[in-house]
């Protein structure tokens, strides 16, 4: 937060898309994962760090988002250095 004006600091677009959905803006986050991202006991998913790193993006910026009547779109990819 902003303590000057108390409003969130947060940056949640890599992309934005002015007048995307309904003429709301579209805030788009990139998140690269490395598919090896959280191996444990549980072993691996296919996808699962991705759905999972998306699902944290959504609980931090969507309701700042929505607040403020733009849309939330987050992006998650597994990758892979060759």
């Amino acid at each position: 937060m902003d303590p000057q004006d108390g409003r969130s600091t947060l940056i949640p677009a890599d992309i934005l898309v002015f007048g995307w959905i309904g003429g709301k803006h579209a805030f788009v986050n990139l998140t690269g994962i490395s598919p090896l991202v959280g191996l444990g006991r549980w072993g691996f998913t296919t996808g699962h760090a991705a759905l999972k790193a998306a699902a944290y993006k959504v609980i931090k910026h969507n309701n700042t988002c929505r607040e403020n009547q733009h849309v939330f779109v987050p992006f998650a990819f597994s990758h892979q250095k060759q």
